[in-house]
């Protein structure tokens, strides 16, 4: 019998090439506000202050900065960035149609409009090949498809639940589920209470970022080094004969990407399949159970399977 399907309703078709300038476009806006957020939040370990979360219609800094309070978030239905202060000032600006530059324009009036000043130590992008180029003299990146970015959204919204219920299977340390605007992927992160010793040479970002040992989890739209979208999970740092281990399913392999191995499951692979929930589930378990097995972790220790750790606990919450 043959299964295979044209386009699941929760897994829609989103092919790197079809909507790549707008993927360019829309990650140099994101880089610029996520630098706000990087300027303006209070540090946490690990760099978790610096993602974005999900809301219902798109992405938030979340609440920053100190006199205004203040947020900055992207509807990706309506397609306007909004910025709001918990004074009760607001100001919004439509998306579709501007260049970065212009882009970098309409938010300093807006945070000027609000009553926030907030200086930026690199206003430019970060590990992109126009880093060179201050985001207020790009006007080469301007394409804004808005279906695309609304099919963009609601893939990265499945995908977010979806992360949420592998995190809830692990008891021990976990990282939020958050959109990075570096790399442009959504990830979740389990740590071991294992002190990795990095060489002084590590720069700053990747000394904080892999302190502890970790296994991460995620999904990123592609790019022009893998021009495809897919899951992916990685063990840093990454122990002796990971990629001999096995995963799930048969079409996940491990790949070589900047001296490291990825666990790798594409996403149209997925998209062909019944169950494409249950096969991503099952894909970031073995993946998890490659690196902890390889790394030494107490894997019962930290399970918590369907987000329960008290093993009596079967009934229904008692407030639902």
């Amino acid at each position: 019998m043959n299964h295979r399907i044209t386009d699941h309703p929760a897994f829609p078709a989103i092919s790197y090439h079809a909507w790549r300038e707008t993927l360019a476009t829309v990650h140099r806006f994101a880089q610029l506000v996520g630098k706000i957020r990087l300027a303006a939040s209070p540090r946490r370990n690990h760099w978790w202050n610096v993602p974005f979360h999900l809301t219902g219609r798109g992405i938030t800094t979340r609440p920053m900065g100190r006199t205004p309070v203040f947020t900055i978030d992207f509807d990706f239905l309506d397609h306007r960035l909004d910025i709001t202060t918990t004074d009760g000032a607001r100001h919004s600006f439509a998306l579709p149609g501007l260049s970065v530059a212009e882009f970098t324009t309409a938010l300093t009036g807006g945070l000027d409009a609000v009553g926030v000043d907030v200086t930026l130590a690199r206003p430019r992008p970060f590990d992109l090949p126009d880093a060179h180029r201050p985001f207020a003299n790009d006007t080469e990146h301007h394409t804004y498809d808005t279906a695309a970015v609304t099919r963009y959204w609601r893939v990265l919204s499945q995908i977010n639940l979806l992360l949420e219920t592998f995190a809830g299977r692990f008891s021990g340390k976990t990282s939020p589920v958050h959109h990075f605007w570096h790399t442009f992927d959504i990830a979740m992160t389990r740590f071991a209470d294992h002190v990795v010793d990095q060489p002084p040479t590590v720069d700053p970002v990747t000394r904080e970022a892999y302190s502890r040992e970790v296994i991460s989890f995620g999904f990123w739209f592609g790019d022009d080094t893998f021009p495809e979208p897919a899951f992916y999970s990685y063990t840093a740092p990454e122990p002796n004969g990971l990629a001999t281990e096995p995963l799930t399913p048969a079409k996940a392999c491990w790949a070589e990407r900047r001296g490291s191995h990825l666990a790798i499951l594409r996403y149209d692979d997925v998209r062909a399949l019944s169950d494409p929930h249950a096969t991503v589930l099952d894909f970031y378990e073995s993946a998890y159970q490659a690196g902890a097995r390889r790394a030494g972790w107490d894997i019962d220790r930290y399970a918590s399977p369907g987000g329960i750790t008290d093993p009596h606990a079967h009934a229904p919450h008692p407030m639902g």
